[in-house]
């Protein structure tokens, strides 16, 4: 070791990085000192160090976990910038998503309309053919398509109809950052055996509250206003109760679908 040597705190002052955070980043083996002192604990670190630990600094302060900071303080300026550039669009469409959600919010108690073509139907017990997997609202789109296209075809090789219509389960609140569980399925008739991650379920005769969801309503965000519309109309009613998942039924009543509750009426 030689006077080339920086103390932990000189070093932090040059870097502008406070103790607790070089402490954590030696710890993660973000940025370990050059030498450590083994009578005395003391960590020193080179000043050929200090360009990568200015780097790690403000790549912490874009709220990035250190595992990620880990790989771009690694990768070339040039892969660096491709890196951030890409999870800099990734964030501004989080962000998007997240502004038309709250003008979805916002907007959803002028929907008077929506709530008026809140209806009541008794629907007969179905089997379906369906599959079941954790997404997030952004894998929506493509893993409906997929879900659709094989279990039609399944059902097709099975010398079945394949026109059912097509039901989707949402067990779970989801979002473009929180996932749940949804399902896929299509009603079938007939003997069909469950293959790979498709299985066969019957979904139980129940009443359901509905709304046929008008053209300009069936992405997010607007489809949210739809579910708040439904939601209200069964709140401002004491003898409906909503008792299962809600879904969505294509094709619906006279639109591309209607989205439906389950409930029982006293």
């Amino acid at each position: 070791m030689t006077r080339d040597h920086l103390l932990a705190g000189e070093f932090g002052a040059a870097a502008r990085l406070s103790p607790k955070a070089l402490r954590l980043y030696a710890e993660q083996g973000l940025l370990p000192p050059a030498w450590v002192d083994p009578a005395t604990g003391y960590r020193y670190y080179t000043p050929d160090q200090l360009p990568r630990a200015r780097l790690v600094a403000r790549l912490r302060r874009l709220g990035l976990p250190l595992a990620r900071i880990a790989v771009l303080a690694d990768l070339s300026p040039q892969d660096r910038a491709l890196e951030l550039r890409g999870w800099l669009h990734a964030q501004r469409s989080l962000l998007d998503d997240r502004a038309a959600v709250v003008e979805a919010v916002q907007g959803s108690s002028a929907d008077t309309g929506l709530a008026e073509a809140v209806a009541v139907r008794e629907v007969p017990a179905v089997k379906v053919l369906g599959r079941r997997h954790r997404i997030d609202s952004t894998a929506l789109p493509g893993f409906t398509a997929a879900a659709d296209r094989d279990v039609r075809a399944h059902l097709r090789a099975s010398g079945l109809p394949a026109d059912g219509r097509r039901y989707t389960f949402f067990e779970d609140l989801i979002t473009p950052d929180s996932d749940g569980y949804v399902e896929v399925a299509v009603a079938c008739a007939g003997s069909v055996e469950p293959v790979g991650d498709l299985h066969i379920r019957l979904v139980a005769a129940h009443t359901a509250v509905y709304l046929p969801v008008p053209p300009g309503y069936e992405d997010l965000p607007p489809i949210l206003r739809v579910y708040d519309a439904i939601e209200a109309w069964t709140d401002a009613r004491p003898g409906v109760v909503c008792t299962g998942h809600p879904y969505e039924i294509c094709p619906g009543t006279g639109t591309r679908f209607d989205v439906a509750y389950p409930v029982t009426v006293h």
